[in-house]
């Protein structure tokens, strides 16, 4: 897949977030080399995508720990622009670092971190480091790194490897995270076609006649031409709450006829459809 005339890619910020790390993989994944805006939120981001031509999007669409992130599918689907899509999706492993100005573990006696992080890491704190560790707490992960150079060689910080690259820092342990299983699913999104690669899932929202078996009827048309749902989830409409829209996963391309036969079942069907793309499975 090639992203021709491509001006900026935007992401969720701040800078060296696991976003930003989404955004390497995806730039080395295809060969992107352009601006990037970090921003905010996640509808800053997709609202940016949505209004301004030749740029993409990254955005973290489901966490394994927190599961989905409703705000990036709410702001897919309500794009002005209908074109704006999932293009590819990379799994990101959620792993934290001690990172330092010097290289000796040994030496640290003190750690800057935010609330969060350090509830993160309190096994690592409590197994690893002194009994009477110095904490200070920041608000974000950039922020405890450059906060590193308040402080003597004695203090370490919370982070992950982006943060280690951008601020010049080592990194004493890796993996210093309680959970170790830990994954955020980010997608890749904008106003490009993508190509059918034999490796494809298929996401679409809809909305259905409040009527017994009006969603039957719709996975009967998934079942009858024999389609696989990975994923089906359900959430009240932001419009009405006894109307709730469904999202569903499943493999194939658009571009394959049966599929696209599928699409325009399903389609008729609904009282409110939302194709949110084709596209390649796990990039790693």
């Amino acid at each position: 897949m090639e992203f021709k005339n491509v001006l900026n890619i935007a992401y969720l910020g701040p800078e060296a977030s696991f976003s930003e790390m989404a955004r390497d993989a995806f730039c080395e994944k295809y060969g992107i080399n352009t601006f990037s805006t970090p921003l905010k939120t996640i509808p800053d981001v997709i609202d940016f995508v949505d209004k301004n031509p030749f740029t993409l999007g990254v955005v973290p669409a489901e966490n394994s720990i927190d599961g989905t992130l409703r705000a990036s599918l709410d702001s897919l689907m309500t794009t002005q622009n209908p074109n704006i899509k999932i293009l590819s999706e990379v799994v990101v492993p959620i792993e934290y670092c001690l990172l330092s100005r010097t290289t000796e573990f040994y030496s640290i006696t003190g750690i800057i971190g935010t609330p969060y992080l350090l509830g993160k890491c309190q096994d690592f704190i409590k197994k690893e480091m002194p009994l009477h560790l110095n904490i200070i707490e920041n608000t974000t992960m950039s922020e405890c790194a450059r906060n590193l150079a308040n402080y003597n060689l004695t203090y370490g910080s919370i982070g992950n490897r982006k943060t280690a690259e951008t601020y010049h820092l080592n990194i004493l342990k890796e993996n210093i995270n309680d959970d170790k299983t830990n994954r955020t699913r980010y997608i890749l999104i904008g106003n490009f076609e993508t190509p059918a690669t034999g490796n494809d899932k298929t996401t679409v929202a809809f909305a259905v006649n409040d009527e017994p078996g009006a969603l039957l009827e719709i996975l009967k048309i998934f079942l009858e031409n024999d389609i696989n749902l990975t994923y089906i989830s359900s959430q009240p409409s932001k419009d009405d709450m006894e109307e709730y829209i469904f999202v569903v996963n499943f493999n194939g391309h658009c571009k394959e006829p049966r599929i696209a036969d599928v699409l325009n079942k399903v389609k008729s069907r609904t009282v409110f459809y939302r194709f949110l793309g084709s596209y390649e499975k796990n990039l790693l």
